[in-house]
C-alpha cells in the first residue's frame, strides 16, 4: 500500500562540506554510492512511518528511491534526494514542493 505526502525536497550530495568527514556513509550505517537512488528523510516523518529501507516514489523522478539517510533535527517535512556527487544536477533540483508515496507494510 502506497500513503501519499507532500514534503519538501531539496538535493545532496556525498562530499565532505555538505556532510560530515566520512560521507559516503549514512546516519543509518549505509554506503553512499553515486547513481543510488537513496533519500534522507526529516525526522520527523521518520515517525510517519519513513524508516530504514522504506520504498519512496517522487514526483519528477522516475522508479523507487529508498530512505537510507536521516537529516539534522531541524529540519520538518523534508527530503534530500541523493545525487551521487554531481553538484550542479543537486544545484539545478534546487528546493521544491514534492508530492511522495511512501510503501506501508500491509499486515
Amino acid at each position: 500500500m502506497w500513503k501519499p505526502l507532500q514534503v519538501t525536497a531539496s538535493a545532496y550530495n556525498s562530499l565532505a562540506y555538505q556532510t560530515n568527514a566520512n560521507p559516503h556513509i549514512t546516519a543509518f550505517g549505509d554506503s553512499l554510492k553515486p547513481g543510488l537512488k537513496y533519500i534522507a528523510v526529516s525526522r520527523d516523518l521518520l515517525k510517519l512511518g519513513l524508516k530504514h529501507d522504506t520504498p519512496v516514489k517522487i514526483e519528477g523522478h522516475k522508479g523507487v528511491y529508498w530512505v537510507k539517510d536521516k537529516m539534522h533535527s531541524k529540519w520538518e517535512n523534508k527530503i534530500d534526494i541523493y545525487m551521487g556527487v554531481d553538484v550542479e544536477a543537486a544545484k539545478i533540483w534546487g528546493r521544491k514542493k514534492v508530492k511522495i508515496e511512501y510503501g506501508i507494510p500491509i499486515n
